[in-house]
């Protein structure tokens, strides 16, 4: 067998396996509160922002925390997104889709912008950066830190409006079941 056979075999192995592990992991959902602490951020853009005000910018808001060389938890949940989005179509534009790195050391809004490109990001689907505190601010604001990247989990969360709850959804969901709790969100008083 060529080392190409083989690393294409083994590639396949590897996403097969993640998918089983994607796919067999529980899901848990619940309702929460958080509060978004007044850090700046800065956006694949180089614009930098402040999260409160990016958060309640009136569209419902789906969030994530990810970064770009994950090999693992990232990218399932950035295709997961992506295809949220195209599933969407036209209503995607009214949604504001950010996710925000665990390692802004490493991504800068350059390489965020190359990885957006990567999971096909239309406008409404947004990255950042920013400085480490502000990171870990965000993410411990929203109970997702973790003390390392390495061991971060996946977790989506989503708001239907600034001022309502959160949805937390923990585990792999897929993008079926995305749009489900989206349209289910949106449908509650």
């Amino acid at each position: 067998m060529t080392a190409r056979i083989q690393g294409r075999v083994g590639a396949a192995l590897m996403c097969a396996g993640l998918l089983a592990v994607a796919t067999a992991s529980t899901i848990s959902r619940s309702t929460v509160s958080y509060e978004a602490p007044d850090v700046t951020l800065v956006r694949a853009d180089g614009k930098p922002v402040s999260l409160p005000r990016e958060l309640d910018d009136g569209r419902p808001v789906l969030l994530n925390f990810i970064f770009t060389t994950c090999s693992s938890i990232c990218p399932l949940t950035s295709r997961t997104l992506e295809e949220f989005q195209r599933k969407l179509g036209r209503e995607a534009s009214r949604v504001h889709l950010m996710s925000i790195s665990i390692d802004p050391e490493q991504d800068t809004p350059a390489r965020l912008t190359e990885y957006a490109r990567k999971f096909h990001a239309g406008p409404e689907w947004q990255y950042y950066t920013g400085s480490v505190a502000a990171s870990i601010a965000a993410q411990k604001a929203f109970d997702v830190y973790r003390g390392e990247k390495m061991s971060h989990t996946p977790v989506t969360l989503m708001r239907s409006a600034p001022g309502k709850p959160w949805l937390r959804i923990e585990g792999f969901v897929t993008p079926d079941e995305l749009l489900d709790d989206y349209q289910k969100l949106l449908a509650s008083p």
